[in-house]
């Protein structure tokens, strides 16, 4: 079992920034990729960021929906057992739920099936 706990959401201005917290325990947070996903009210829940445990045959460790490339970036930190998502410029469009997940396997992170626990969610409130 994993338990993840996410933190940092808030209302804040189109514009603004904010630093999502993911605190993970129950299991060794360092062995598995890790996801951010959100959900604004009516939608399906969508992928928003992953990050590898290592680096893919290309190099890449972290990959991004292309609604948030350049505008977000996700990070982890193994002796925190605590993965970040730093949310900058943000949107209306981006107000939603925000969860994070630990990975089943290191492809087709941007897929809700690669994914086995999940946090509740943090709520992002971005005004206009």
């Amino acid at each position: 079992q994993v338990q993840l706990v996410e933190s940092g959401g808030g209302l804040v201005q189109a514009g603004g920034s904010l630093r999502l917290s993911c605190a993970a325990s129950g299991r060794t947070f360092s062995n598995y990729a890790m996801g951010w996903f959100r959900q604004a009210p009516g939608k399906e829940r969508e992928f928003v960021a992953s990050i590898l445990v290592g680096v893919s045959w290309s190099g890449a460790r972290s990959y991004y929906a292309d609604s948030v490339k350049g505008r977000f970036v996700i990070s982890r930190d193994n002796a925190k057992n605590t993965a970040y998502l730093q949310v900058s410029g943000l949107r209306p469009e981006d107000t939603a739920i925000y969860c994070c997940a630990t990975a089943l396997r290191s492809w087709g992170l941007e897929e809700r099936s690669a994914y086995n626990y999940w946090g509740q969610g943090t709520q992002v409130t971005v005004s206009s």
